[in-house]
């Protein structure tokens, strides 16, 4: 049987509200770039979430949780669509660039939308006897960071910020286990720390494109 030629799927991720002034849209964009550039022939596919954020959760946006046969509403049935398709599109990944910039000690509330509609029992995680498993796996995910203080350095910093833990966490309950951070921090700290936290990421960059996680075991069953 002829074999398929394996084609890497990257989902770019952008949730920063700041436009052409975000150094994390400028991270995330370099990040690709990186990758793309080790991995010539990568698809990739854009996510603005600035511009199309998924609504927050109520009940509505809840109907994909609801018992299988359970009537919905014509509401919900269009946010099961868009849950749907989003949930779909990451699941069709195989890397995934997700810029997180730090607002007020966590991620910014659209990316939280984005998470909260992709974690769907039985598409990305399940519940068994054991606790729960995820099912997500085989992913790569690139973290793009940026922060205007510096967190990393002390346990004072890294107990107040709810932003990367989160996100490893949270991936890793996916069944995501190569989480892989490019991170710019103390960026409102003076020109000098700018400059070091920009150079330290662009380094970043470059070693979390070096090798995807799934690649092999993806062309093995292509």
């Amino acid at each position: 049987m002829e074999e398929r030629e394996f084609v890497m799927k990257l989902l770019h991720v952008d949730s920063s509200v700041l436009g052409a002034n975000s150094v994390s849209r400028r991270l995330t964009a370099n990040a690709v770039a990186d990758w793309v550039a080790t991995h010539p022939g990568t698809e990739v596919e854009y996510l603005d979430l600035a511009v199309a954020a998924p609504s927050h959760f109520d009940a509505d946006s809840l109907g994909f949780r609801l018992p299988e046969g359970t009537p919905l509403t014509d509401v919900q049935k269009r946010e099961n669509a868009v849950s749907e398709q989003l949930v779909s599109q990451f699941l069709a990944a195989d890397v995934i660039v997700v810029g997180a910039p730090l607002y007020n000690f966590s991620i910014p509330s659209q990316l939280k939308a984005w998470i909260d509609r992709l974690a769907q029992p039985g598409r990305t995680f399940k519940y068994t006897e054991k606790g729960p498993t995820g099912l997500a796996t085989g992913k790569t995910v690139i973290v793009v960071s940026t922060r205007g203080g510096i967190y990393s350095t002390s346990e004072a910093g890294q107990a107040a910020e709810h932003q990367e833990s989160y996100l490893q966490v949270v991936f890793g309950f996916f069944g995501i286990t190569d989480v892989r951070f490019v991170r710019a921090e103390g960026l409102a700290m003076g020109d000098d720390q700018k400059a070091q936290a920009l150079a330290a990421a662009a380094g970043d960059s470059r070693r979390a494109s070096t090798e995807a996680a799934n690649q092999g075991s993806a062309a093995a069953v292509a």
